[in-house]
C-alpha cells in the first residue's frame, strides 16, 4: 500500500489497487521477523486477509454518469513548481505541474478544508498551508498529518497542447478519500479476552495506529480501550469549539469501527499491564492477552491544589460534556481562568463574548513567553485585552470560595479577590503514566515513557506514543523530547503500527502545531524549546508577523590551512522553530525546508528580516547555500 513514506514518481494519473506481493515471514510478529500482510498465523492457524473490494478495471469509474471532463488550461500556463485550481463545472480540482508532469488531485485540505493552491509544492508534495498536512501529488496519500484521509486523484491528459482531467463527480464533492484497509478474519473464532494487538488509549495516535496496521493489509484482531465514553474524536476543539458535540467532533463514524473491524472498549481503565506474560489488567478486573501492545493514554490535567478545590463549577476541559458545561455556565456570567496554557489562552477567547466577565490568573509575567517569546506573548495579550479579558500576571490561586458549595470567589496570592461563577484550569498536565510504575517498561523521572525513534519501547513488542512520550526529534539532533502536539501524535501512531509489522521505519517528521483565538490562527512549526534568540518580520502590532526562533548549533571543526595541525571550531545559530499570524504559508515552507534536512542560518533570516520582501529568501527555497 502506498504509505506515509512512499517516494513520488511522476507517472502517468491513474487509479489502481496494488497488493503487496512480496512474500514476509509467515511467523507470528515477533521484533526479529515480519508480519505477512498476506497470512497471518493465529492460534496455529493461517489466514488470509481481504481488502475491501474494489474492482479493478482499465476505466477506473465504473458510473460514465459520475464521471466529468474538462479542459482546464494550455499546457504552458504552468511552469514547472506551479499549482493552479481548477473548475471542472461540478467541482474543484488542484492542477500541478513538477518536473514537466502534470496532476491532478483534490483541492481541499481533508482535515479543515484549507485550499491547498496556497500552500508548499516541494519534491512531490503538497504541504497544507494551515496545518502543515502533506500529500503525495502522485497518489494523493497522506504522508504527513493532521487528518486522517488521502486526497482523490484524477486522470490527466493532454491533448493538442491542453491539458483535461477527467474526475469522478462525487470524488469532485466529497475532496477526500479513506485508504483501502484489510478486514478481520472470522472475529467469531476469537477468545474475547485475547487480542493480537491491544492499544491503551483511543486518541489520536492510537486510532492511526489502528488505521495503519489494516492500511498496511494486517488482519488480525485489533482493540483499542479508552476511558473516554465516547468513541476517538477530534480532541483541540474541546477548547476552540466548546459547544461542539460529541457526533460533531467525531473522527470516523461507529460505522468505520465495524466496516474494519476495529474493536473500541469505551469507558474502560487499564489498571496494570504484566509484561511478562503479555496481559493487561482492567480495573474492574477484567485481563485481556495481547501478542503488540501501544501505549497511547496521553495526559492527565494538573488540578489545583489550594483551599476549596472541591467546590462545584471548577474543570479541567478533558471531555465534551466539560466543555458544554462550561459554555452553559459561563453564559453572561463571571469566569476565571487559571493557566494561561493553550487551553487556558483559548477557552479566554471562546468565552470573551459569551460570559459577563473573563479573567484569566497567570504565575509567568506574559503569556506563552517560553514557547513564542517575550514579544509575541505581548502582543497576544495585548489582544485578549483589547476583547474585554482581563489578566492577572505572576500571581497564584490561594483559596476557592463558595456559597451554597457552589464556586463564588476566587482569591489570590496578591490580595485580590475575583467574582467567579465558573473557574477552568490549564495549569499544564502530567503523563497518565501511573499504572506502568511496577511494570518494568523504562519511565523517566516526570512519568514519560522513553521510546526509540521506532517508538519501541525497552520491551519488544510494547510501542508508545502520543503525549505520553520522550522520543529522539531528528530535527535537534536525536534529542528525547516530549511534544504534545495533535500532529505528532497522529504519526507516533503511524509509525508504531508500521514497526509493528517491522518494517523499521524511523520518525523524522517536523512538528508542527496550531493555535486558534478570536479568528485568527498562530502557525508554529519545529520545536524551539530553550531559543537563545527571536528575529521578528511584520508588525506585532497588526498581528501580521512571522517570528523565527534560533539557537546556538553544534560546534564544528574546520580546517584552518595555518599548520599541519591547525584546526578552529565554529558554532553559528541556527533556526529551530517558526510561528506566525497572517503570514501564510511560510510556517509552512521552514517546515518543509527543514523536513528536507536543511539548517537555516540566523544571518539569513536577519537579512530577509532587514531587507523586507526584497531580501534575499534563497534559504527558504533551497537554492542558497
Amino acid at each position: 500500500m502506498g504509505g506515509c513514506f512512499s517516494k513520488p514518481k511522476p507517472v502517468e494519473v491513474k487509479i489502481e489497487v496494488v497488493i503487496p506481493e512480496k512474500e514476509r515471514s509467515k511467523e507470528e510478529m515477533s521484533p526479529n521477523g515480519k508480519a505477512s500482510p498476506l497470512i497471518y498465523k493465529v492460534n496455529g492457524t493461517a489466514r488470509h486477509y481481504h481488502l475491501e473490494e474494489h474492482p479493478i478495471a482499465s476505466n477506473p469509474y465504473h458510473n460514465p454518469k459520475d464521471v466529468v471532463e474538462a479542459s482546464v488550461c494550455h499546457v504552458k500556463d504552468l511552469e514547472n513548481g506551479q499549482m493552479r485550481e481548477v473548475d471542472l463545472g461540478c467541482g474543484k480540482a488542484l492542477l500541478i505541474k513538477e518536473s514537466g508532469e502534470f496532476y491532478a488531485m483534490g483541492h481541499k485540505c481533508p482535515h479543515y478544508g484549507a485550499p491547498l493552491v496556497k500552500g508548499v509544492l516541494s519534491k512531490g508534495r503538497v504541504r497544507c498551508p494551515w496545518h502543515g498536512a502533506c500529500f503525495n501529488i502522485s497518489t494523493g496519500d497522506i504522508e504527513d498529518f493532521p487528518g486522517l484521509d488521502s486526497l482523490p486523484r484524477f486522470q490527466v491528459k493532454i491533448e493538442k497542447e491542453k491539458v483535461y482531467i477527467r474526475a469522478s463527480k462525487q470524488a469532485l464533492q466529497t475532496q477526500r478519500r479513506t485508504k483501502m484497509m484489510a478486514k478481520c478474519i472470522s472475529l467469531s473464532n476469537y477468545n474475547l479476552s485475547s487480542t493480537n494487538v491491544l492499544i491503551i488509549g483511543a486518541g489520536a495516535a492510537g486510532l492511526v495506529c489502528a488505521e495503519t496496521l489494516r492500511q498496511e493489509g494486517f488482519s488480525d484482531r485489533i482493540v483499542m480501550c479508552t476511558m473516554d465514553r465516547h468513541l476517538p474524536y477530534d480532541r483541540p476543539k474541546l477548547s476552540k469549539s466548546m459547544d461542539s458535540h460529541p457526533e460533531q467532533i467525531a473522527l470516523r463514524p461507529k460505522e468505520f469501527f465495524r466496516t474494519y473491524d476495529i474493536e473500541v472498549l469505551t469507558e474502560m481503565q487499564v489498571a496494570a499491564v504484566d509484561i511478562k506474560n503479555k496481559i493487561a489488567v482492567f480495573k474492574d478486573g477484567f485481563k485481556m492477552e495481547y501478542n503488540k501492545l501501544l501505549i497511547a493514554t496521553g495526559n492527565t490535567p494538573k488540578a489545583l491544589s489550594c483551599k476549596g478545590k472541591e467546590v462545584e463549577n471548577v474543570f479541567n476541559i478533558r471531555t465534551p460534556e466539560d466543555a458544554n458545561r462550561v459554555v452553559k455556565l459561563a453564559t453572561s456570567k463571571n469566569v476565571v481562568i487559571v493557566g494561561a496554557s493553550f487551553l487556558g489562552m483559548e477557552v479566554a477567547a471562546y468565552l470573551a463574548e459569551r460570559a459577563h466577565s473573563v479573567s484569566l490568573v497567570e504565575l509567568e509575567e506574559v503569556p506563552f513567553k517560553k514557547f513564542f517569546g517575550e514579544r509575541v506573548g505581548r502582543a497576544v495579550m495585548k489582544m485578549f485585552e483589547n476583547h474585554r479579558v482581563k489578566f492577572y500576571m505572576q500571581t497564584e490561586v490561594s483559596e476557592l470560595r463558595e456559597q451554597e458549595n457552589k464556586l463564588k470567589e476566587v482569591v489570590l496570592k496578591s490580595g485580590k479577590v475575583l467574582r467567579a461563577d465558573v473557574c477552568v484550569v490549564g495549569i499544564g498536565a502530567v503523563p497518565a503514566t501511573g499504572f506502568l510504575k511496577q511494570s518494568g517498561i523504562n519511565i523517566d523521572s516526570k512519568g514519560f515513557i522513553v521510546v526509540n525513534k521506532m517508538m519501541q519501547t525497552n520491551i519488544p513488542g510494547v510501542f508508545a506514543a502520543g503525549d505520553t512520550v520522550m522520543f529522539p526529534l531528528a530535527l535537534r539532533n536525536n534529542k528525547k523530547v516530549n511534544v504534545p502536539h495533535w500532529q505528532m501524535a497522529h504519526m507516533h501512531g503511524r509509525i508504531a503500527a508500521l514497526n509493528m509489522l517491522a518494517h523499521g521505519t524511523e520518525i523524522s517528521t517536523i512538528p508542527y502545531l496550531w493555535t486558534a483565538m478570536f479568528g485568527k490562527s498562530i502557525r508554529y512549526a519545529g520545536h524551539g524549546e530553550g531559543f537563545d534568540d527571536v528575529v521578528i518580520q511584520g508588525d506585532l502590532d497588526e498581528l501580521k508577523f512571522v517570528a523565527f526562533y534560533t539557537k546556538r548549533g553544534p560546534r564544528r571543526w574546520l580546517w584552518c590551512g595555518r599548520t599541519a595541525s591547525c584546526a578552529e571550531s565554529q558554532r553559528s545559530d541556527e533556526v529551530v522553530a517558526v510561528a506566525s499570524m497572517n503570514y501564510d504559508p511560510i510556517v509552512s515552507k521552514v517546515a518543509e525546508v527543514l523536513a528536507a534536512g536543511r539548517t537555516i542560518r540566523k544571518r539569513d533570516v536577519e537579512l530577509f528580516v532587514r531587507h523586507g520582501k526584497t531580501g534575499d529568501m534563497s534559504w527558504l527555497t533551497g537554492k542558497g547555500s
